[in-house]
């Protein structure tokens, strides 16, 4: 009876409470204070680097205003504590990126007199995106063969955005290069020439030459050195003018492919160059001095500089010394003494892949693994500097089949075929193309009876167009252009004869627009316009060139990098899991260059940075779960290949799944056998890199040597010296040597500690995904195809530095806005006003620590000032943790009022309300009564 009683009772009550939900005055909703962002560097086109307001000058101003009842008001009418703070969520940041185009060539005496005019520049450059944001490749997928297309996961989760709050401010300063440095460029290409095919002395404008790359690094470097350009990005534009003998020419490392065959046959040569005594190291040695061009970028959207010749007189005149050194060092000398020598210079110089490689062939008397390096137009110094030559190819690589973005002899901006085209016109052709464009007009015409004034009109149309491609800015006039000025006349005056009154109202409108339309007109007059000459075909040029400076800036200043976090550390381990399937003796047994890895690996750390290393081996034969796993691994695939002439294959390839790896291997790790003593430190990072040898072709998913994953590198290598890729230049195949994946193998490691990808390879907002462009896949590093050198330039240690700055960066912005977002949450009231006035100094002060040290990365950064830049990262991650722990501990300070000091309870009296106590009324009668008690019945 009593629990009865007592379920009723509940009941009860929850009847209250529904009606005075029900019934009540409804729940007020919060307001969640503004949505705008806050840009901390705000980078409009007339506004400073960063705005001032976001510092908190000084936290007396803020405390004399809180001072009694205004500061009450205040802080209530505030609605929320980030309101009254005035703080907004951080939506994005700007790195300064200071980048120099510098132009040879194109003061009117390179190839075609060619005259850039800084107007022209300015119009086309302020056009490219100087203002762009950091962005992240998510995962790559299989590549699909045979196209050989990238697939990237689109459905996945990021730890930072793919589109980062990183944006780059990019600085470009355009300097041209005076006649007396064109002049040395010229002479350079001409001395470091050598014929590509040294199988025959035939030399025609089909004779290919290559140029020196090492020797024109020297003049390069030099002349970066000389003007103190090294604290900016520098990308030159070269346009020498053409040599008759050697009309077409590229640039190379080491020898040709004509070059290695002479080498091979002939073992005399090699005897004698094993045989050579000490050399200098390069014949080709300048003096250094000194002569800057600017005390300081002017980092400006874009600025404007043109050299004088007492500029660049002391550099020129001692670099055409040394070329004209050269030039008598190499007169009467035959193919096996140019050999020779080149040979030797390898050999003694600072190229340490190149110099291992000749050297370890040279010793063996197999020169199998020596392969030519591609012909290029562009290249990627050591240093903060990159070249184009317009005049040099064409040339083309990428995939052999299919692929997106592949360099074709069309990818690069071409002097001659634009602006030579319409400067080369003859006095033939030009009445050829005159009389062409009559025809094809009067044809529209057919038979149907016309006006005089429509064909009057037309003839006109003809003309307008004609005298704009081909007469116009002429320096040598065509004698059909001046023809055409006297008809243009005499064209004029029978239009003057419609403006009488026996012509209709049509006619004479038709003739005034025409007349007003060629008063504006000089299409014929010898009056020099410089700015006017071949207008489209000089548009055409800029448009282009200036999309192949873009892409200058994306793919090798501040290129894309991979998903993920990459963090600072001190120290980075590298352990080397060398896994044979026999048993090896020692370590130095190993078909792998110990020395070459480690300086390599070495190269990718930053100065700051100490690399360590240690070294497993790891037989199959004595680990039988390491040999499951490999074996578990290891799958074959039939491969369908399509090669560059045109012939179908079928190859069978073996291969190691990575993703089966990496499980397998984690298994391994968890149970310690790979675990290394730095597993859990702050301060050292351990690289995994597990070095399958295998005696017969092996890869890594089907088509790679090497492969970054999350925690760990995999690299196979095998005996095949040439293997044929999927990859060519020129029309010919690469060739990959897989017993040394050392290439591959720094590729993917750079990847796993940075996120560094292949040069083609960059981050699309309007695909939202990845896209190709094989155009600056150049230069002796790690990341590209064209060549087989493996040295870190420095564009790409500063892409590493970024990547861990960027990252800290990111993960600040996060943490800060999620304090914010917290305060934009938390309420202002007047009972909590004077609780929080004693915590907002510390607030106020760990976010101005937090600004001042994005403030001095971001100023640090922009200076190219990269290792003072690491040295705040530590410091930055503490003092994000640190504000977004006072934001905790201030909130949670505050959240007790709410309970205990908040007594008032305002009751607020509904007429609606009484109904349904009236019938909660009535279910309590109806429940409680007393009722008449039945007799018990046995």
């Amino acid at each position: 009876m009593m629990d009865r009683r007592l379920y009723r009772l509940i009941c009860v009550f929850l009847l209250l409470f529904l009606a005075g939900r029900s019934y009540g005055s409804p729940i007020g909703t919060r307001k969640t204070g503004r949505s705008s962002v806050f840009s901390l560097f705000n980078l409009k086109e007339k506004s400073r680097f960063w705005s001032e307001n976001v510092m908190h000058s000084d936290f007396n101003d803020l405390e004399s205003a809180n001072n009694g009842k205004m500061g009450v008001l205040n802080y209530t009418k505030a609605g929320n504590i980030a309101n009254y703070l005035k703080l907004l969520e951080v939506d994005s940041m700007h790195l300064p990126v200071p980048v120099n185009f510098i132009f040879i060539g194109f003061e009117g005496k390179g190839n075609h007199e060619f005259k850039l005019h800084p107007e022209e520049l300015e119009r086309w450059f302020t056009k490219i995106d100087h203002i762009f944001g950091h962005t992240r490749v998510p995962h790559i997928g299989e590549v699909l063969t045979p196209f050989y297309k990238i697939s990237i996961d689109k459905v996945q989760r990021h730890h930072l955005p793919i589109v980062s709050h990183i944006n780059y401010n990019v600085s470009v300063h355009a300097i041209q290069m005076s006649e007396k440095v064109t002049s040395v460029f010229d002479n350079a290409i001409n001395v470091l020439a050598r014929r590509d095919d040294v199988s025959g002395n035939r030399e025609d404008e089909d004779t290919f030459w290559q140029v020196d790359v090492d020797m024109m690094d020297v003049l390069f470097s030099s002349l970066v050195d000389y003007l103190q350009l090294e604290n900016a990005y520098n990308i030159f534009v070269l346009n020498p003018k053409h040599d008759g003998k050697k009309a077409k020419y590229g640039y190379r490392r080491g020898l040709s492919e004509s070059e290695i065959n002479f080498l091979k046959e002939n073992k005399d040569l090699q005897t004698k160059i094993l045989q050579s005594g000490t050399i200098p190291e390069s014949v080709l040695a300048l003096e250094k001095i000194k002569r800057p061009l600017y005390e300081k970028h002017p980092m400006e959207k874009f600025a404007w500089t043109i050299t004088e010749d007492t500029d660049t007189v002391e550099w020129s005149n001692i670099c055409l010394d040394a070329l004209n050194n050269v030039d008598r060092f190499y007169q009467g000398k035959d193919t096996a003494d140019i050999i020779h020598g080149k040979v030797i210079q390898i050999l003694k110089g600072k190229n340490e892949d190149m110099k291992q490689l000749f050297g370890k062939e040279l010793k063996s008397g197999d020169l199998s693994g020596i392969h030519a390096e591609c012909l290029t137009d562009t290249w990627i110094g050591k240093d903060r500097w990159a070249f184009i030559d317009l005049s040099a190819g064409p040339f083309s690589w990428g995939p052999a089949v299919g692929g997106e973005g592949v360099r074709t002899e069309l990818s690069l901006p071409n002097v001659k075929k634009t602006i030579g085209a319409v400067a080369e016109i003859s006095e033939d052709e030009a009445e050829d193309r005159l009389q062409d464009a009559i025809q094809e007009k009067f044809a529209a015409f057919g038979d149907k009876d016309h006006q005089a004034i429509d064909i009057l009109l037309a003839e006109i149309d003809i003309y307008e167009l004609f005298a704009f491609k081909h007469c116009k800015g002429r320096k040598v006039k065509l004698a059909l252009c001046e023809e055409l000025d006297e008809r243009m006349r005499d064209l004029k005056n029978e239009l003057q004869s419609f403006e009488g009154g026996e012509y209709d109202e049509s006619h004479r409108r038709k003739a005034v627009d025409a007349l007003n339309r060629m008063e504006s007109w000089n299409l014929f007059s010898d009056t020099h316009e410089e700015f006017q000459n071949y207008t489209v075909a000089r548009d055409t040029f800029l448009a282009h060139l200036g999309a192949t400076l873009w892409g200058s800036m994306r793919h090798i200043i501040s290129p894309s990098i991979a998903d993920g976090a990459f963090h600072f550390y001190d120290k980075i381990s590298f352990q080397l899991f060398f896994i044979t399937q026999e048993k090896v003796r020692h370590i130095k047994q190993l078909p792998v260059d110990l020395k070459a890895l480690t300086e390599g690996l070495s190269s990718l750390l930053l100065p700051s940075q100490k690399a360590m290393f240690s070294q497993h081996m790891l037989p199959l034969s004595e680990d039988p779960a390491l040999a499951m796993a490999f074996s578990v691994a290891r799958r074959a695939a039939a491969v369908p290949l399509l090669l560059v002439n045109g012939t179908y294959r079928k190859t069978i390839r073996t291969y190691l799944d990575s993703s089966i790896l990496q499980h397998q291997l984690q298994r391994l790790n968890d149970h310690g056998s790979l675990k290394g003593m730095h597993a859990h430190s702050r301060s050292t990072l351990e690289v995994p890199i597990f070095w399958f040898l295998h005696s017969e072709p092996l890869l890594v998913d089907k088509h790679y040597q090497a492969k970054a994953l999350s925690d760990m590198v995999i690299v196979v290598q095998s005996e095949t010296s040439s293997w044929e890729s999927h990859l060519q230049c020129n029309g010919k195949s690469l060739l990959w040597d897989l017993r040394r994946p050392i290439k591959a193998a720094l590729a993917a490691a750079s990847e796993h500690l940075a996120g560094l990808l292949p040069l083609h390879l960059v981050y699309s907002q309007a695909h939202e995904t990845a896209i190709e462009d094989w155009a600056w896949s150049v230069g002796c590093n790690p990341l590209s195809i064209t060549s087989q050198g493996w040295h870190i330039s420095q564009f790409q240690s500063d892409t590493v530095a970024r990547s861990y700055i960027i990252t800290t960066l990111e993960e600040s912005v996060q943490l800060v806005n999620s304090a914010i977002h917290r305060l934009v949450m938390e309420h202002t009231t007047e009972q909590t006003f004077k609780l929080f006035q004693s915590q907002e100094r510390d607030l106020v002060n760990k976010y101005n620590h937090v600004v001042g040290l994005w403030r001095r990365i971001a100023t640090v950064t922009g200076e190219l000032r990269y290792v003072d830049a690491m040295r705040l990262l530590y410091t930055l991650e503490d003092a994000s943790k640190g504000f977004v722990g006072q934001v905790n501990a201030s909130i949670t300070l505050l959240h007790p009022i709410h309970c205990t000091r908040q007594r008032k309870v305002d009751v607020e009296f509904d007429m609606t309300t009484i109904p349904a106590f009236l019938i909660v009324l009535g279910v309590l009668w109806l429940v409680l009564r007393p009722r008449r008690p039945k007799p018990k019945i046995n």
